[in-house]
Protein backbone atom coordinates (compact mmCIF):
# COMPACT_ATOMS: atom_id res chain seq x y z
CA UNK A 1 0.00 0.00 0.00
CA UNK A 2 1.72 3.31 -1.01
CA UNK A 3 1.93 6.25 1.36
CA UNK A 4 1.25 9.54 0.52
CA UNK A 5 2.06 13.32 2.06
CA UNK A 6 4.76 11.62 4.30
CA UNK A 7 7.05 14.68 6.03
CA UNK A 8 6.64 16.88 9.21
CA UNK A 9 3.25 18.38 10.09
CA UNK A 10 3.84 22.28 10.97
CA UNK A 11 3.54 22.96 14.78
CA UNK A 12 0.22 25.07 15.28
CA UNK A 13 0.93 25.85 19.21
CA UNK A 14 2.41 28.68 20.88
CA UNK A 15 6.18 28.83 20.81
CA UNK A 16 7.96 29.22 23.81
CA UNK A 17 11.89 30.98 23.80
CA UNK A 18 14.84 29.06 23.96
CA UNK A 19 15.70 30.98 27.17
CA UNK A 20 12.60 29.25 29.07
CA UNK A 21 14.71 26.15 29.40
CA UNK A 22 16.98 28.07 31.69
CA UNK A 23 13.78 28.41 34.00
CA UNK A 24 12.71 24.63 33.64
CA UNK A 25 16.11 23.53 34.46
CA UNK A 26 16.62 25.89 37.52
CA UNK A 27 13.16 25.31 38.33
CA UNK A 28 13.86 21.30 38.73
CA UNK A 29 17.04 21.63 40.36
CA UNK A 30 15.57 23.64 43.04
CA UNK A 31 13.12 20.97 43.54
CA UNK A 32 15.57 18.12 43.61
CA UNK A 33 17.78 20.08 45.81
CA UNK A 34 14.78 21.14 48.36
CA UNK A 35 14.28 17.15 49.07
CA UNK A 36 17.32 17.06 51.11
CA UNK A 37 17.01 17.61 55.03
CA UNK A 38 20.66 18.89 55.18
CA UNK A 39 19.98 21.76 52.82
CA UNK A 40 16.69 22.84 54.60
CA UNK A 41 18.12 22.97 57.66
CA UNK A 42 21.22 24.85 56.56
CA UNK A 43 18.97 27.23 54.89
CA UNK A 44 17.06 27.66 58.08
CA UNK A 45 20.33 28.24 59.81
CA UNK A 46 21.85 30.88 57.43
CA UNK A 47 18.63 33.02 58.68
CA UNK A 48 19.94 32.74 62.40
CA UNK A 49 22.51 35.31 62.35
CA UNK A 50 20.00 37.87 61.11
CA UNK A 51 18.11 38.06 64.81
CA UNK A 52 21.34 38.89 66.22
CA UNK A 53 21.93 41.70 63.86
CA UNK A 54 18.52 42.66 64.07
CA UNK A 55 18.58 43.02 67.68
CA UNK A 56 21.82 45.62 67.52
CA UNK A 57 20.06 47.61 64.94
CA UNK A 58 17.78 47.69 67.62
CA UNK A 59 19.89 48.49 70.16
CA UNK A 60 21.33 51.75 68.31
CA UNK A 61 18.35 52.87 67.73
CA UNK A 62 17.11 52.46 71.29
CA UNK A 63 19.92 54.34 72.27
CA UNK A 64 19.41 57.15 69.65
CA UNK A 65 15.42 57.26 70.90
CA UNK A 66 16.51 57.71 74.64
CA UNK A 67 19.21 60.29 73.75
CA UNK A 68 21.96 58.59 75.13
CA UNK A 69 23.86 58.65 71.72
CA UNK A 70 26.32 61.36 72.56
CA UNK A 71 27.07 59.81 76.21
CA UNK A 72 28.08 56.88 73.86
CA UNK A 73 30.09 58.46 72.20
CA UNK A 74 32.04 60.51 74.27
CA UNK A 75 32.94 56.98 75.80
CA UNK A 76 33.51 55.58 72.68
CA UNK A 77 36.45 58.32 71.99
CA UNK A 78 37.65 57.83 75.60
CA UNK A 79 38.45 54.09 74.43
CA UNK A 80 35.84 52.35 76.14
CA UNK A 81 33.74 49.51 75.16
CA UNK A 82 30.26 49.66 75.18
CA UNK A 83 28.59 46.30 77.15
CA UNK A 84 25.15 45.59 77.20
CA UNK A 85 24.43 45.58 73.73
CA UNK A 86 25.53 42.31 72.62
CA UNK A 87 27.40 41.91 69.21
CA UNK A 88 26.91 45.82 68.60
CA UNK A 89 29.21 46.59 71.60
CA UNK A 90 32.53 46.68 69.59
CA UNK A 91 31.28 47.64 66.15
CA UNK A 92 29.56 50.74 67.99
CA UNK A 93 32.14 51.52 70.25
CA UNK A 94 35.03 51.95 67.16
CA UNK A 95 32.85 53.50 64.69
CA UNK A 96 31.31 55.95 67.15
CA UNK A 97 34.95 56.67 68.17
CA UNK A 98 36.14 57.40 64.82
CA UNK A 99 32.56 59.48 64.06
CA UNK A 100 33.29 61.99 66.60
CA UNK A 101 36.82 62.52 65.54
CA UNK A 102 35.97 63.48 62.03
CA UNK A 103 32.23 65.07 62.61
CA UNK A 104 33.85 67.67 65.45
CA UNK A 105 32.28 70.82 63.97
CA UNK A 106 28.92 68.85 62.32
CA UNK A 107 25.95 70.18 63.69
CA UNK A 108 23.94 67.50 65.86
CA UNK A 109 21.43 66.01 63.34
CA UNK A 110 23.90 65.51 60.57
CA UNK A 111 26.12 63.67 63.14
CA UNK A 112 23.05 61.52 63.87
CA UNK A 113 22.73 60.78 60.24
CA UNK A 114 26.34 60.01 59.53
CA UNK A 115 27.11 57.94 62.49
CA UNK A 116 23.67 55.96 61.57
CA UNK A 117 24.32 55.21 58.08
CA UNK A 118 28.31 54.21 58.93
CA UNK A 119 26.44 51.84 61.99
CA UNK A 120 24.71 50.14 59.57
CA UNK A 121 27.08 50.09 56.48
CA UNK A 122 29.23 48.01 58.89
CA UNK A 123 26.90 46.49 60.40
CA UNK A 124 25.52 44.99 57.16
CA UNK A 125 29.35 44.39 55.83
CA UNK A 126 30.05 42.47 59.00
CA UNK A 127 26.83 40.49 58.49
CA UNK A 128 27.63 39.19 55.18
CA UNK A 129 31.09 38.70 55.94
CA UNK A 130 31.40 37.04 58.59
CA UNK A 131 28.04 33.99 59.35
CA UNK A 132 26.72 34.42 55.85
CA UNK A 133 29.54 33.92 53.36
CA UNK A 134 30.90 31.02 55.34
CA UNK A 135 27.26 29.12 55.64
CA UNK A 136 26.75 29.88 51.68
CA UNK A 137 30.28 27.95 51.30
CA UNK A 138 28.56 25.35 53.15
CA UNK A 139 25.35 25.19 51.42
CA UNK A 140 26.94 25.48 48.10
CA UNK A 141 29.48 22.54 48.97
CA UNK A 142 26.00 20.69 49.65
CA UNK A 143 23.86 21.31 46.63
CA UNK A 144 26.70 22.40 43.73
CA UNK A 145 28.55 19.40 43.08
CA UNK A 146 25.75 16.92 42.06
CA UNK A 147 24.15 19.53 39.57
CA UNK A 148 26.61 18.28 36.65
CA UNK A 149 28.54 15.51 38.36
CA UNK A 150 25.38 13.32 38.28
CA UNK A 151 23.94 14.61 34.78
CA UNK A 152 27.24 12.88 33.73
CA UNK A 153 26.90 10.00 35.13
CA UNK A 154 23.45 9.64 34.60
CA UNK A 155 24.09 10.22 31.25
CA UNK A 156 21.46 12.64 30.98
CA UNK A 157 23.21 14.85 28.01
CA UNK A 158 21.41 12.66 25.52
CA UNK A 159 18.12 13.93 26.99
CA UNK A 160 19.38 17.69 27.29
CA UNK A 161 20.97 18.22 23.80
CA UNK A 162 18.94 15.94 21.73
CA UNK A 163 16.20 18.86 22.33
CA UNK A 164 16.39 22.70 21.54
CA UNK A 165 18.50 23.11 24.81
CA UNK A 166 21.97 24.58 23.79
CA UNK A 167 25.12 24.50 26.38
CA UNK A 168 24.48 27.90 27.28
CA UNK A 169 21.01 27.38 28.35
CA UNK A 170 22.10 24.49 30.21
CA UNK A 171 24.72 26.36 32.12
CA UNK A 172 22.64 29.39 32.81
CA UNK A 173 20.08 26.95 34.12
CA UNK A 174 22.68 25.47 36.89
CA UNK A 175 23.75 29.22 37.70
CA UNK A 176 20.67 29.90 38.52
CA UNK A 177 20.06 27.21 40.72
CA UNK A 178 22.82 28.45 43.04
CA UNK A 179 21.99 32.04 42.27
CA UNK A 180 18.60 31.62 43.82
CA UNK A 181 20.09 30.23 46.97
CA UNK A 182 22.45 33.20 47.37
CA UNK A 183 19.95 35.04 47.03
CA UNK A 184 17.91 33.46 49.88
CA UNK A 185 20.74 33.57 52.27
CA UNK A 186 22.70 36.66 51.41
CA UNK A 187 20.66 38.94 49.60
CA UNK A 188 16.83 38.69 51.43
CA UNK A 189 18.18 38.51 54.98
CA UNK A 190 21.01 41.94 54.06
CA UNK A 191 17.48 44.00 52.94
CA UNK A 192 15.52 42.28 55.78
CA UNK A 193 17.89 43.81 58.23
CA UNK A 194 17.95 47.39 56.52
CA UNK A 195 13.74 46.94 56.44
CA UNK A 196 14.21 45.90 60.50
CA UNK A 197 16.42 49.18 61.07
CA UNK A 198 14.15 51.33 59.03
CA UNK A 199 10.92 49.60 61.53
CA UNK A 200 12.88 50.70 64.92
CA UNK A 201 14.00 54.02 63.51
CA UNK A 202 12.06 57.14 64.73
CA UNK A 203 10.96 58.30 61.38
CA UNK A 204 10.65 56.90 57.93
CA UNK A 205 13.25 59.90 56.93
CA UNK A 206 16.08 57.42 57.70
CA UNK A 207 14.84 54.96 54.63
CA UNK A 208 15.99 57.81 52.28
CA UNK A 209 18.85 58.80 54.70
CA UNK A 210 20.25 55.03 53.94
CA UNK A 211 18.52 54.16 50.51
CA UNK A 212 21.70 52.97 48.74
CA UNK A 213 22.49 50.20 51.40
CA UNK A 214 20.17 47.43 50.38
CA UNK A 215 21.66 48.50 46.68
CA UNK A 216 25.16 47.57 47.99
CA UNK A 217 23.94 44.78 50.06
CA UNK A 218 22.51 43.03 46.23
CA UNK A 219 26.08 44.16 44.57
CA UNK A 220 28.02 42.81 47.57
CA UNK A 221 25.92 39.40 47.21
CA UNK A 222 26.93 39.98 43.69
CA UNK A 223 30.23 39.31 44.16
CA UNK A 224 29.97 36.87 46.42
CA UNK A 225 28.20 34.60 44.17
CA UNK A 226 29.91 34.95 40.61
CA UNK A 227 33.42 33.44 41.35
CA UNK A 228 31.73 31.01 44.15
CA UNK A 229 29.21 29.34 41.51
CA UNK A 230 31.46 29.20 38.52
CA UNK A 231 34.14 27.40 40.74
CA UNK A 232 31.72 25.18 42.09
CA UNK A 233 29.90 24.37 38.74
CA UNK A 234 33.78 23.64 36.89
CA UNK A 235 34.77 20.85 39.96
CA UNK A 236 31.18 19.35 39.44
CA UNK A 237 31.82 19.04 36.07
CA UNK A 238 35.14 17.70 36.33
CA UNK A 239 33.78 14.55 37.26
CA UNK A 240 31.11 12.01 37.74
CA UNK A 241 32.11 10.96 41.59
CA UNK A 242 30.02 14.22 43.80
CA UNK A 243 31.38 13.19 46.28
CA UNK A 244 34.97 14.32 44.73
CA UNK A 245 33.53 17.66 43.80
CA UNK A 246 32.65 18.18 47.45
CA UNK A 247 35.71 17.90 48.64
CA UNK A 248 37.55 19.22 46.18
CA UNK A 249 35.35 22.54 46.97
CA UNK A 250 35.76 22.07 50.58
CA UNK A 251 39.47 21.53 50.65
CA UNK A 252 40.06 25.16 48.02
CA UNK A 253 38.53 26.76 51.08
CA UNK A 254 40.32 25.42 54.02
CA UNK A 255 43.70 24.90 51.48
CA UNK A 256 43.21 28.82 50.93
CA UNK A 257 42.61 29.95 54.28
CA UNK A 258 45.17 27.92 56.10
CA UNK A 259 47.50 29.68 53.47
CA UNK A 260 46.16 33.04 54.09
CA UNK A 261 46.54 32.61 57.95
CA UNK A 262 50.41 31.32 58.01
CA UNK A 263 51.19 34.18 55.34
CA UNK A 264 49.48 37.09 57.85
CA UNK A 265 50.93 35.31 60.59
CA UNK A 266 54.49 35.26 59.48
CA UNK A 267 54.11 38.81 58.66
CA UNK A 268 52.72 39.99 62.09
CA UNK A 269 55.72 37.62 63.60
CA UNK A 270 58.21 39.46 61.35
CA UNK A 271 56.59 43.03 62.18
CA UNK A 272 56.77 42.60 65.99
CA UNK A 273 60.44 41.42 65.39
CA UNK A 274 61.49 44.50 63.53
CA UNK A 275 59.76 46.49 65.86
CA UNK A 276 61.71 44.77 68.94
CA UNK A 277 65.20 45.23 67.41
CA UNK A 278 63.88 48.91 66.97
CA UNK A 279 63.86 49.52 70.93
CA UNK A 280 67.11 47.65 71.41
CA UNK A 281 67.76 47.64 75.40
CA UNK A 282 64.42 48.71 76.02
CA UNK A 283 60.89 46.50 77.39
CA UNK A 284 58.08 46.58 75.59
CA UNK A 285 55.31 47.63 77.23
CA UNK A 286 52.51 44.54 77.25
CA UNK A 287 49.90 45.15 74.46
CA UNK A 288 46.59 46.23 75.41
CA UNK A 289 43.94 43.24 75.32
CA UNK A 290 41.97 43.20 72.20
CA UNK A 291 38.49 44.51 72.33
CA UNK A 292 35.71 41.67 72.65
CA UNK A 293 34.24 40.59 69.74
CA UNK A 294 37.45 41.35 67.85
CA UNK A 295 36.42 39.30 65.35
CA UNK A 296 33.33 40.86 64.33
CA UNK A 297 35.00 44.15 64.33
CA UNK A 298 37.45 42.97 61.32
CA UNK A 299 34.84 41.73 59.62
CA UNK A 300 32.97 44.90 59.95
CA UNK A 301 36.12 46.53 58.45
CA UNK A 302 37.43 48.22 61.32
CA UNK A 303 40.82 46.36 61.50
CA UNK A 304 42.62 48.90 58.98
CA UNK A 305 45.79 47.14 58.55
CA UNK A 306 46.27 46.51 54.94
CA UNK A 307 45.89 42.37 54.50
CA UNK A 308 48.26 42.21 51.29
CA UNK A 309 47.42 38.03 50.97
CA UNK A 310 43.69 38.49 51.06
CA UNK A 311 43.99 37.75 47.03
CA UNK A 312 45.17 34.02 47.92
CA UNK A 313 41.75 33.29 49.59
CA UNK A 314 38.87 33.55 48.21
CA UNK A 315 37.10 34.54 51.45
CA UNK A 316 39.10 36.84 52.33
CA UNK A 317 39.24 38.51 48.28
CA UNK A 318 35.55 38.11 48.86
CA UNK A 319 35.53 40.20 51.92
CA UNK A 320 38.07 43.08 50.25
CA UNK A 321 35.77 43.55 47.51
CA UNK A 322 32.81 43.81 49.73
CA UNK A 323 34.17 46.28 52.16
CA UNK A 324 34.43 48.36 49.28
CA UNK A 325 31.24 48.26 47.83
CA UNK A 326 30.34 49.59 50.94
CA UNK A 327 32.00 51.88 50.41
CA UNK A 328 34.78 51.08 53.98
CA UNK A 329 37.61 50.12 51.61
CA UNK A 330 39.15 52.55 49.91
CA UNK A 331 42.78 51.58 49.03
CA UNK A 332 43.46 50.66 45.80
CA UNK A 333 46.29 48.22 46.87
CA UNK A 334 44.05 46.76 49.27
CA UNK A 335 41.34 45.79 46.56
CA UNK A 336 42.81 45.32 42.97
CA UNK A 337 44.54 42.24 44.06
CA UNK A 338 41.87 40.35 45.72
CA UNK A 339 39.23 41.73 42.79
CA UNK A 340 41.72 40.49 39.93
CA UNK A 341 42.29 37.26 41.65
CA UNK A 342 38.51 36.83 41.55
CA UNK A 343 38.22 37.61 37.92
CA UNK A 344 40.59 34.93 37.73
CA UNK A 345 38.75 32.53 39.21
CA UNK A 346 35.88 33.61 37.69
CA UNK A 347 37.37 33.26 34.05
CA UNK A 348 38.91 30.37 34.43
CA UNK A 349 36.05 28.46 36.21
CA UNK A 350 33.76 29.28 32.80
CA UNK A 351 36.27 28.19 30.54
CA UNK A 352 36.12 24.57 32.08
CA UNK A 353 32.31 25.00 33.01
CA UNK A 354 31.68 25.85 29.15
CA UNK A 355 34.50 23.27 27.56
CA UNK A 356 33.49 20.19 29.95
CA UNK A 357 29.66 20.74 29.13
CA UNK A 358 30.16 21.07 25.40
CA UNK A 359 32.31 17.90 25.88
CA UNK A 360 29.49 15.27 24.80
CA UNK A 361 28.49 17.56 21.96
CA UNK A 362 32.17 17.29 20.48
CA UNK A 363 31.85 13.40 20.71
Amino acid sequence: MPLHEVGYRGWTGQLLSPWAAVGVIAATGLRLAWKSRWLRRAMLLAWSPAIFFAASFFAFEQAVDEGRLTSLTERAARGGNLDGVGILGTVLADTLGRAAASAEHATDAERLVATRKLVWTRLLLAFMRAPQAVLLAVVIGLVAPTLISSDLRAKAWLIYFTRPVGCTEYILGKVAILGAIVAVITVLPAVALWLAGVLVSPSIVVAAETWDLPLRAVAASVVLAVPTVLLALAYSSLTAESRIASFAWFATWAACWIAHSALTTADLVAATNDTGAAVAGDTEPPAPPPRRGHWIARAAGLDGALDRWAWISPYHAVGAVQAWIFGIETRSRAVVPPALALIAIACASSAVLAWRVAAPARV
